[in-house]
């Protein structure tokens, strides 16, 4: 077998692959002799079809056939004949299959790109921390009361903040329109679900009571026709009903599992959940950076044919959150360029940490792994089944092991990048707008961005994309 090696673009490679004549065609042969005494002809015994008439027949397509299976075995003897690591599946093309000639065929595919690690001194982190105040705990309380509010009818005039029920007839220039009307309408008031003029009227009304005024349409609403003109309503409220927050009381905390030690047990679970999100905060925070600095400091080219791949996992993904079928975003034929520099992000960020746990020789620690279950297993009733049901997945503890590893080069970079301690406000740390970059004010001022509003942030996601591009990584390998 002879092969040559042509560099084409990029990673792009074409083999050229020359197998002799003989080889091929004993390859043939046999595979012919082997069905002859299988076929059966009119006109001939069983197993006594001459060799000719066999070969007339289906010689063509024991051939191609012959020639498939050569194709795929010579390629992967040449690659390691070669020692080359190809990154996507060949794209193989018959050159010359014609009898007493060697059979010739060309293999073109991309290989994976050689990475040179830069020096992690080069990495800059800023590492957030923060204490749980008292205060900050309160705001959670608040937030969880706020989360299981209920509605009850309010007997007083609607407020903003109150849920209302209307029926409505809009009319201009004396006609109704069909588009302004409506029964049994709900919404609540001051959240701007409905134009501003028809909030402003139904304020102050009771359960039961009607009122006919002008509302004005803004500029930019979605009915044409309707846009800046004044419309007469007349407004029938059915319901007027106020958000009511729960009591503090062990109705309250057994929704969060609290059964026993009343309001002090319910106020340390809450610390508690606050402390594992601000520790996960910073920790996703601090992978995010790095994640991105070895994105920054790693100039080289990446697979296209990983990238195409990486582009359909995206596309999935976006429409898994609109709770689509996976595939359905190619029938909406979204263009690849959307998803282009994220894809290329994500397979160059598992390439280079992929090089990392290769030439650290890192290993998934199993105390780690370990203690990644119990973590995952922690809010069950049954910890001890959810871990054996992990132990019970390869699929499931593989991801975990991977995350754990994941975690083990983030940890290995960091001992030797440059890391700036930021203190913050638990809602600045957990907002990202701790770390955040300075934002501009409309005068192109900077702003120290102290504000859990002024800068949030995904925090985590890239280092998500990137632990799924690492593990795609090592399925192409």
């Amino acid at each position: 077998m002879n092969v040559s090696i042509e560099t084409l673009t990029g990673l792009e490679r074409r083999l050229t692959i020359a197998i002799d004549s003989d080889t091929f065609e004993q390859q043939i042969t046999s595979r012919l002799q082997a069905a002859a005494g299988q076929v059966k002809l009119p006109g001939f015994r069983a197993g006594k079809v001459p060799m000719k008439e066999v070969r007339r027949r289906f010689g063509d397509s024991v051939r191609a056939e012959v020639a498939g299976e050569m194709m795929q075995s010579s390629f992967m003897t040449a690659v390691q004949q070669e020692d080359m690591n190809p990154a996507s599946s060949p794209k193989l093309d018959v050159v010359k299959m014609d009898p007493g000639v060697d059979f010739e065929f060309t293999a073109t595919f991309d290989v994976f790109p050689t990475i040179e690690l830069v020096n992690f001194e080069k990495v800059n982190v800023k590492r957030p921390s923060a204490q749980i105040e008292d205060a900050d705990l309160e705001n959670m309380i608040e937030r969880l009361r706020d989360q299981h509010a209920t509605q009850e009818a309010a007997e007083r005039p609607a407020e903003d903040g109150d849920q209302v029920k209307v029926d409505f007839t809009g009319e201009l220039d004396g006609e109704r329109v069909e588009e302004a009307c409506g029964e049994g309408m709900a919404f609540t008031l001051g959240q701007g679900q409905m134009i501003e003029d028809f909030d402003q009227g139904v304020v102050g009304l009771g359960a039961g009571e009607e009122k006919t005024f002008d509302a004005v349409f803004p500029e930019d609403y979605r009915a044409e026709e309707l846009q800046r003109k004044t419309v007469q309503f007349t407004v029938k409220v059915i319901e007027v009903n106020e958000r009511k927050l729960p009591d503090l009381d062990d109705e309250f905390y057994a929704k969060f599992g609290i059964e026993e030690g009343g309001e002090a047990a319910f106020r340390e679970e809450v610390r508690n959940n606050m402390q594992r999100e601000l520790e996960g905060a910073q920790k996703n925070q601090v992978k995010q950076q790095v994640m991105d600095s070895l994105a920054e400091l790693h100039e080289f080219a990446v697979p296209a044919d990983i990238v195409h791949r990486e582009i359909h996992v995206l596309k999935d993904q976006m429409m898994s959150q609109f709770q689509m079928p996976p595939g359905q975003a190619q029938s909406l034929d979204l263009p690849d360029a959307l998803f282009q520099d994220q894809a290329e992000k994500r397979v160059k960020v598992g390439l280079i940490v992929n090089e990392v746990i290769s030439s650290a020789s890192l290993k998934a620690d199993s105390e780690k792994v370990d203690a990644k279950l119990e973590e995952l297993a922690a809010p069950y009733g049954e910890p001890d089944q959810v871990i054996e049901w992990y132990r019970g997945n390869p699929e499931q503890m593989s991801n975990i092991e991977m995350s754990v590893l994941e975690d083990q080069v983030v940890d290995h970079i960091l001992s030797a990048a440059n890391i700036e301690e930021v203190l913050a406000s638990y809602a600045d740390v957990i907002s990202g707008a701790a770390i955040a970059p300075p934002q501009e004010d409309a005068d192109g001022m900077e702003s120290d961005g102290d504000s859990a509003s002024d800068a949030k942030t995904d925090a985590g996601k890239d280092t998500e994309d990137a632990e799924e591009a690492t593990a795609e990584d090592d399925e192409s390998k």
